[in-house]
């Protein structure tokens, strides 16, 4: 069985394939959009990623700070810079952001065993 970063994976996929069926032009178009708002533009896909992840630790949203810890990772940021972005989301949301930080260097350690073939044998505190 595979670790929560897996099952978030299937998960989304299966969710996105079943919403695209719905042909709903409104939440095409929104999907569409959201796409295309992290595409190189004035900033790089690479930085976008990072606001992105920001606004998602500080509007507390898990899968989005999963969905964009992969991605800043994909896209090469180093855990040190990661660290540095979620110390500016801990600023900018305050300690209501704590959980979410948690889930963050959770979800960091998760993708880089992965990485590392370590796969789902990270161990986390409960």
């Amino acid at each position: 069985m595979g670790n929560r970063i897996d099952e978030f994976r299937a998960y989304r996929e299966r969710m996105n394939e079943r919403i695209a069926s719905l042909k709903h032009l409104g939440i095409n178009r929104f999907f569409n959009l959201d796409t295309a708002a992290y595409r190189d533009g004035a900033l790089d896909a690479k930085t976008k990623e990072l606001l992105g992840l920001v606004a998602s630790m500080v509007l507390r949203c898990n899968d989005c700070i999963d969905y964009h810890i992969i991605q800043c990772i994909e896209a090469g940021w180093s855990d040190e810079e990661l660290v540095d972005a979620l110390n500016v989301a801990l600023v900018v949301g305050g300690s209501i952001v704590i959980p979410h930080l948690r889930h963050a260097v959770e979800t960091m350690d998760l993708v880089r065993a992965e990485q590392s073939g370590a796969g789902a044998s990270v161990k986390t505190p409960t």
